[in-house]
């Protein structure tokens, strides 16, 4: 549905360089640069205890007995909790958001998850106890002294094991350890769809775990107010409104007993965005305590368990008819939960994969079954792009191994099939709407900017070098997803400056420079008189934090909405000031004018004005400042082409790209240097799943991949040039800014681009598909093989 709001306008001066869409640079990376970024670690205060958690070494086990009379003992230590004291208090389960029900209509299971362990553990990393002590020094010491007598049970960590009738339970009442079955689309007509296609191609793939590696750590510190009867938590968290509510809830608080804020954090990704048994524990301990407490997470630590992500096993069937156009898709997923249900577990391999499953493409019919599984495995939760990456994989990979069974181009078969500029806005088999694109002209685009017409010959000049070269295309569609409202609050000061304070959250994406640079625009002032403020359950009545692309889409635009109603008062005192009639007051580029005259004043001068009482109109309140809250209208899908150019080493079998181009359409772009920026992590982190990344446990449950020394991430060496191209003629209706969101785009279209690439480059070899990632271990036996 078209927005109803006024669209943006930009009241900035025609040569401002602080306009809407330009280049300005970040505000925030000057104080990132001299060091002067505030992260939880950086909270030093000496008074404060330090908490540090025991974890479980085993990754199913019954607790026997625990002894913490020697750590009690040990110098320093103030309290040792453990999940006897969990269960003395009444307390009920760490939340996990009620998001979906099965196919049937009944509820999913979500057992119990005590923030202490309670009688067994049930993963490694689990935490068993928690120490607080004067230092961390002082609490690690006295965790190491703690006993613990475990009686060992088998683990469970295959998917496939999980669900057969012979696998131990991990849940005693959960059958076959599957929590739910979800189903989206119509089963029947999808069937009968494949049934009547000339050609159905089926493909199994594995959508690879991974762990997220936010550069910070997690980490909160909390603290009582004694005055005011509430506690305070801070720290490295994606949502604080969304902590705020869920720990409100769970320990039967009114909302204002707890304040919650995020200042700098670095990196999130999502693994931020859920509440974990220690946040749950921090608070606990404060209410307990009436003491401030930090914790900060170790690197281990965080292997063990920061939410880990993906982890899917699927089959896929696309058929075809005899022209190669679609007629139906069907996916059926096994999907990892880990051994509890995580704060938005049961949502991730569901709602956001159904949103975009299908893709830019016309494709009548589309179902998929989601059976979400508990292993003795780290939880799973929400990592960049969360579903909408799994839902593009599947089908780039499968729309390439259709074109190589059909003998057609990748590039012809999927413009065949790409929705067309003339039937939008398209409904598509699973509901959405979707307002605006023009997918052929972005795919023309990107062919062009990767040079697609000239890689033949590059190839022969690799392959004379004893490389292989290939070619790998993939589109994505992404959705902006996340909470559905957000709120914004600008107030100036007699000096002409302002503050504005926002709900959503920058997890280093720029938004101090984005939404200031929004708010400039609409008064017609120099962004560096703003200073900028977010994330704080006191600074504004709503937020949604950061997850899922939205903040531009919510944030901004309730920005736009509160700066209009400032702009708007404004008008009220100008006309006041000029002896006119409000309806006669215009604005534009910074001064308020009677129209048809030369009488004008500038907003500064209103601005000084609103705070003399004997200036202001009889009334009227003094100061400018005003707050606005905005809900979406309507979900908005980026999109765009992503195009990656490998070489693969004969003799080594090391892969190297060598050409990256994408580009995307992003709808109105406020700031293209930003948005490139975030479209160059994603693209990074894409490759790092592709190429990579992986997550490995043995048979009894142990990670394997517990540091950086076995768990790889890519380096600067590893990465080309990446040529980014926006593509601007598509604004989405659905809201004032015309923006779609951007930050977990780049993340979506690299996985399939780079593994098209790769099985390109090894057709000559029989290679139909591998899966992710696909690190030199897998090359090697390929390229060594005879025919």
């Amino acid at each position: 549905m078209p927005t109803t709001i006024e669209p943006l306008t930009d009241n900035s001066d025609a040569n401002s360089r602080f306009g809407i869409g330009q280049p300005l640079r970040r505000f925030e990376d000057i104080r990132f640069i001299r060091g002067a970024g505030h992260y939880a670690d950086d909270d030093v205060d000496p008074k404060a205890l330090h908490a540090v958690f025991l974890r479980s070494v085993h990754a199913h086990a019954d607790i026997r007995r625990i002894d913490i009379a020697a750590a009690k003992a040990m110098p320093g230590v103030v309290e040792i909790l453990t999940g006897s004291d969990w269960t003395k208090s009444g307390l009920k389960s760490v939340p996990a958001r009620p998001s979906i029900k099965q196919f049937d209509g009944s509820p999913i299971a979500i057992p119990n998850r005590p923030a202490l362990a309670v009688d067994r553990v049930m993963h490694v990393g689990d935490c068993v106890a928690m120490v607080i002590a004067d230092s961390a020094q002082h609490a690690a010491d006295a965790a190491e002294t703690i006993e613990i007598d475990y009686a060992v049970k088998p683990a469970v960590i295959d998917l496939h094991e999980a669900v057969s009738d012979k696998s131990p339970l991990i849940w005693p009442d959960v059958a076959r350890n599957t929590s739910f079955k979800w189903r989206v689309g119509d089963m029947d007509k999808t069937e009968a769809a494949l049934k009547a296609s000339a050609h159905v191609v089926t493909l199994d793939l594995v959508n690879n775990r991974l762990i997220p590696n936010s550069m910070e750590p997690r980490g909160v510190i909390v603290a009582y107010d004694k005055d005011r009867n509430r506690i305070a938590l801070s720290g490295s968290i994606q949502n604080p409104f969304g902590y705020r509510d869920l720990l409100c809830d769970l320990f039967g608080w009114p909302k204002d007993k707890l304040h919650c804020k995020a200042s700098d954090v670095g990196g999130g990704f999502g693994c931020k965005n859920q509440i974990q048994p220690e946040h749950v524990m921090l608070v606990f301990a404060c209410e307990r305590l009436k003491k401030k407490i930090k914790w900060i997470n170790d690197r281990t630590g965080s292997f063990l368990s920061d939410a880990h992500a993906r982890d899917l096993v699927t089959k896929v069937r696309l058929g075809l008819d005899a022209s190669g156009k679609f007629k139906a898709l069907a996916v059926d997923t096994l999907a990892n939960l880990g051994a509890y249900m995580s704060t938005n577990g049961a949502l991730i391999p569901t709602l956001p994969t159904a949103a975009v499953l299908g893709g830019a493409y016309d494709i009548p019919a589309v179902a998929m079954e989601v059976q979400g599984v508990f292993t003795n495995t780290v939880p799973i939760d929400a990592y960049r792009g969360a579903g909408r990456p799994e839902a593009i994989y599947l089908l780039e990979r499968i729309i390439d191994v259709a074109a190589a069974q059909l003998g057609i181009s990748p590039v012809k078969l999927r413009r065949q099939n790409l929705i067309k500029r003339a039937q939008f806005p398209y409904k598509t088999a699973l509901g959405q709407q979707i307002d605006v694109g023009n997918f052929d002209a972005v795919l023309s685009k990107a062919l062009d900017l990767a040079d697609e017409k000239g890689f033949a010959k590059r190839a022969k000049v690799s392959r004379k070098q004893k490389k292989l070269r290939g070619l790998g295309v993939a589109y994505y569609l992404e959705a902006t997803l996340g909470p559905p409202a957000d709120s914004a609050r600008i107030a100036f000061d007699p000096d002409g400056r302002a503050t504005l304070s926002v709900g959503t959250q920058s997890n280093g994406q720029g938004h101090e420079t984005t939404m200031v640079q929004i708010a400039a625009s609409q008064f017609g002032i120099s962004p560096d008189k703003f200073s900028f403020r977010q994330a704080d359950t006191d600074a504004t009545p709503i937020g949604g934090g950061h997850g899922g692309s939205r903040s531009l889409h919510l944030g901004g635009t309730a920005t736009l909405l509160s700066a209009r109603k400032i702009v708007e008062r404004g008008k009220t005192i100008a006309s006041h000031l000029l002896e006119a009639g409000e309806r006669d007051i215009e604005f534009k580029r910074g001064k308020y004018a009677v129209a048809g005259t030369d009488r004008a004043i500038t907003f500064e001068e209103v601005v000084r004005a609103s705070f003399d009482s004997k200036r202001m109109p009889p009334g009227e309140k003094l100061g400018l400042d005003e707050t606005a809250s905005y809900e979406r209208e309507g979900y908005n899908f980026p999109n765009g082409c992503h195009i990656c150019e490998v070489e693969i080493d004969q003799e080594t079998s090391v892969i190297e790209i060598v050409n990256y181009s994408v580009v995307d359409d992003f709808g109105r772009i406020i700031n293209p240097m930003i948005v490139r920026g975030q479209v160059l992590g994603g693209i990074v982190q894409g490759i790092g799943q592709a190429l990579y990344e992986e997550t490995r446990y043995d048979e009894t449950g142990q990670l394997l991949t517990a540091s950086f020394m076995d768990y790889s991430l890519p380096r600067a060496g590893d990465i080309s040039h990446i040529n980014i191209e926006l593509y601007e003629d598509a604004p989405t209706q659905t809201n004032p800014l015309g923006a779609k969101g951007c930050g977990e785009a780049g993340a979506t279209g690299s996985p399939p681009a780079v593994v098209n690439a790769v099985v390109n480059a090894l057709k000559d070899y029989g290679v139909t598909h591998l899966d992710m990632p696909l690190t030199t271990g897998k090359i090697w036996p390929i390229l060594r093989k005879t025919f």
